[in-house]
């Protein structure tokens, strides 16, 4: 058995204070957002974890990338007959969850997901290089695959299929928009004295903050 008891660090390099905090989540995560950008070395700032409830009743998370932000929510793409994309069908409540280890940071949000809208999924589509459109539409996310052999010659039949022309979003692939009903922020503090504030939201649109035991 490999024991890691001994695995330990101090978390000192900063403080969440009541005082010092925004009345909406959304604001602080920007702040936050950006000051562990600034600070450098979490290569994926952007990296967050997705935890939903399977079809077969099981809870699964697995890293993706945000890619967009504001006072509506968090916006992630993917395909939506994937694993993930029928979960969130199914069950459209979700968690998302950020570690930024530089500055000893947590984030985690309860929410909602629903589909964008077309238009919204269109637009970052037709930004993305055309190696990655081509995986969306080559990739039956989640399905079981001969080889890798399969997917690289698929790859290389759209390659031939699409050359000089548009690749068009397929249907099947899009974003997830996720409205937060609560939003955790945890600062590693010493002593394992950790803050953790908490955002509930409210039927009015406001926010509830509350202090919880580390």
């Amino acid at each position: 058995m490999n024991d890691l008891s001994n695995y330990r660090k101090s978390y000192d390099k900063s403080e969440l204070l009541e005082a010092s905090i925004p009345e909406d989540p959304i604001n602080l995560f920007n702040r936050w957002f950006h000051e562990v950008e600034d600070f450098g070395g979490d290569s994926e700032v952007n990296a967050m974890t997705v935890a939903t409830i399977g079809l077969d009743g099981f809870p699964k998370s697995r890293v993706v990338l945000l890619k967009k932000f504001n006072e509506e929510g968090f916006i992630f793409y993917t395909n939506y007959n994937s694993e993930k994309g029928r979960a969130i069908t199914e069950n459209p409540n979700v968690c998302l969850s950020f570690f930024w280890h530089t500055l000893e940071r947590q984030v985690i949000i309860k929410g909602i997901a629903k589909r964008t809208a077309e238009g919204i999924s269109d637009h970052y589509f037709e930004s993305r290089p055309d190696g990655s459109k081509l995986g969306a539409i080559v990739s039956n996310q989640s399905e079981v695959v001969p080889s890798r052999e399969y997917l690289e010659e698929n790859l290389k039949q759209l390659e031939k299929d699409f050359e000089s022309m548009v690749i068009p979003r397929p249907k099947h692939w899009g974003g997830f928009l996720v409205t937060p009903l609560e939003v955790e922020f945890w600062q590693g503090r010493p002593n394992r004295l950790h803050d953790r504030i908490r955002y509930t939201s409210q039927q009015d649109y406001s926010w509830k903050i509350e202090r919880l035991s580390p």
